[in-house]
């Protein structure tokens, strides 16, 4: 895991950081700058668009009485998607139009689900649900305690005051009891 956050924060934004500064070279600054900013804008625009068709793709899977799992995770690839064709670069801007391409987004569900599967394995095992998570089995749960007492409770309904009164904060009753 601290091998990914460093890959993540430290050497993807060298490579980045290098790929710009080759770019910048052999095209100039200002192509280079309106490159990052036009991935940016475009890829902002793609993603709304694409968020649009997911979020009208959920309501009719709701409204059709069904759960919306593939359009949810539709929605959470175009967010990282989002996420990362704003941050300026050509490999996140890779990344990002990559996952706008619905081909693509679907490739990288299955590789999503494959994964999610081998991490969370359900069992039957002894009547007792076990969920296997990350390798480890999680205790199965203990069963309610039975001690053997008995509580007996009584109800009774009290009525302080009968249905032909009328209260109010500052009235009395109308029939003179109080």
């Amino acid at each position: 895991m601290l091998l990914a956050l460093m890959l993540l924060f430290v050497i993807l934004p060298l490579v980045e950081f290098s790929l710009l500064y080759r770019l910048g070279q052999a095209w100039g600054l200002v192509p280079t700058i309106a490159l990052v900013l036009f991935t940016g804008v475009l890829g902002a625009a793609l993603a709304r668009w694409q968020g649009m068709l997911t979020l009208w793709r959920i309501r009719t899977e709701l409204s059709a009485g069904r759960t919306p799992t593939d359009a949810l995770l539709d929605g959470a690839l175009i967010l990282v998607a989002g996420a990362v064709l704003i941050t300026p670069g050509i490999l996140t801007d890779a990344l990002g139009f990559a996952l706008l391409v619905p081909v693509t987004r679907t490739l990288v569900k299955r590789w999503l689900r494959r994964g999610f599967a081998e991490k969370l394995h359900a069992s039957q095992a002894g009547g007792v649900f076990r969920v296997v998570r990350f390798g480890r089995q999680s205790k199965p749960p203990s069963p309610p305690l039975n001690t053997g007492q008995v509580i007996d409770v009584a109800v009774t309904e009290v009525r302080t005051r009968d249905a032909s009164t009328k209260t109010g904060p500052n009235t009395e009753p109308r029939n003179g009891k109080s």
